[in-house]
């Protein structure tokens, strides 16, 4: 009589990290049957925006932005992330708050959901401690999924096996205002448009509204306030477009706000019957409702300077803030030189990298690009090719992005948008239309794309 073979199980993935990103990239691999190890510097060395050893840890409540997956790219990466089984989207639906047509979630309990499902995965074991330089070679497949805050040994590890100078910019964080220290005498709930959100009811905003002149004396204010001074090595830094400070903005002409963050399309005070001149909007940061958001005021002033200033805004006049604003430097590759189309290093292909690191801009896209290097480094663990997602898809077109489409010599950090995707054989070209049809075909793409990957599992 002969015996059935014990099968051997795989060796294990590791993955370096347990941001976002790491977090996504372990759950995949566990998933797909494949032993991992999660490596995470957090609480034996933390970082300037960490408050806690957690998995997956947001800065923010609204992090996951815009929920439409038909009119949105960032909606549609949620969706195709969701249909993928993406651990990141389940956490941040189960905790999800009101928020318009944004998804935003409690952070604390989001990330308390995703710490749990990796801690008590089978496949996964996560262990703490610094990673000092480039992983061994007899580790194997690895995944450095290490965000922003990279550590300094390992970043200087990751310059001298590239012999790139790694690029950085300043990441700022908004204010978190008490609800209860807001006077809704002068402020009012509403959602652009009254438009609800996941879990809202189209009054998920607290919205505080500048006339004319109350905007001139606010701009002037911020313009003249005391800003925060960089170091030596901070000053060549260049923002990131799509996060710069509050003042910064103002810096580039009187609207400049009127048409960004502070814009009043959409919104009607109460007290007048008519569209205020300018209006602050504040966001809900947790499942309480105790503590809000000031959307678009991510800042380089100084704490008192802040206080002193926001508390110019009407209905913020006696504002408590729980948190201030704050910089932190920002580093990512060159991933279009540096990086295949697998996520691969190219000098050492035994290494992958997922998330803001790879020049990716958003909690989302980093767990987004979490999910493929999980994906493709499973395959290729289990004796598979990995397949990248189709173009057409906001999977594809952000991976294909970063790993080739952009130009290296002038590359920065990128949202995903319709901008990134094939144009339409034929149909609509312009407007909801085309992003409508953009979504329906990436939808179907992603659909075959995991109905492969299931039939060759």
């Amino acid at each position: 009589m002969t015996s059935t073979p014990t099968p051997i199980a795989p060796p294990p993935v590791h993955v370096v990290g347990a941001g976002l990103a790491g977090s996504e990239a372990a759950w995949q691999i566990a998933e797909a049957g494949v032993p991992v190890v999660l490596h995470e510097m957090r609480p034996l060395r933390m970082t300037e925006a960490h408050g806690s050893d957690r998995c997956a840890e947001l800065v923010c409540s609204n992090s996951f932005r815009s929920d439409d997956p038909l009119n949105n790219a960032v909606g549609l990466l949620h969706e195709e992330m969701r249909r993928a089984g993406g651990l990141v989207m389940r956490a941040g639906d189960a905790h999800k708050l009101p928020a318009g047509g944004a998804l935003a979630v409690d952070r604390h309990g989001f990330a308390d959901a995703v710490t749990a499902a990796l801690a008590s995965h089978p496949l996964v074991r996560i262990e703490r401690g610094v990673l000092a330089a480039l992983p061994p070679r007899e580790w194997g497949s690895t995944i450095l999924a290490t965000g922003p805050l990279t550590a300094p040994e390992l970043a200087a590890a990751i310059r001298a096996e590239t012999g790139e100078d790694s690029l950085a910019f300043f990441d700022a964080i908004a204010p978190i205002v008490h609800r209860d220290s807001i006077d809704m005498g002068r402020a009012w709930m509403q959602s652009r448009y009254d438009k609800p959100g996941p879990g809202g009811s189209g009054a998920d905003y607290i919205n505080c509204p500048l006339d004319r002149e109350q905007y001139a004396a606010f701009i002037a204010a911020l313009l003249a306030a005391e800003k925060t001074e960089f170091k030596e090595w901070e000053r060549t830094t260049s923002y990131f477009e799509g996060c710069l400070p509050i003042e910064v903005m103002a810096g580039r002409g009187p609207d400049t706000l009127r048409y960004g963050p502070m814009k009043p399309v959409g919104l009607t005070d109460p007290a007048t019957g008519r569209r205020p001149h300018a209006v602050v909007q504040l966001r809900q940061d947790n499942a309480l409702g105790t503590l809000w958001n000031i959307v678009g005021f991510q800042t380089k002033l100084k704490h008192a300077e802040q206080v002193r200033v926001f508390r110019m805004i009407p209905g913020l006049e006696r504002a408590e803030f729980a948190r201030l604003g704050g910089l932190h430097r920002n580093t990512f590759l060159n991933s279009p030189r540096l990086l295949d189309p697998l996520l691969r290093l190219k000098s050492r292909p035994d290494i992958r990298f997922a998330g803001q690191v790879t020049g990716v801009e958003g909690y989302v896209e980093s767990a987004a690009i979490g999910l493929l290097a999980g994906r493709f480094a499973a395959a290729e663990v289990l004796g598979r090719a990995p397949a990248p997602p189709p173009r057409e898809t906001a999977l594809g077109s952000l991976l294909a992005h970063i790993t080739g489409e952009a130009l290296a010599e002038t590359f920065q950090p990128m949202n995903v948008n319709f901008g990134l995707f094939p144009p339409l054989a034929s149909g609509p070209q312009h407007g909801r239309e085309r992003k409508r049809a953009l979504a329906e075909r990436a939808l179907a793409a992603i659909d075959a794309w995991l109905g492969r990957e299931r039939a060759a599992a």
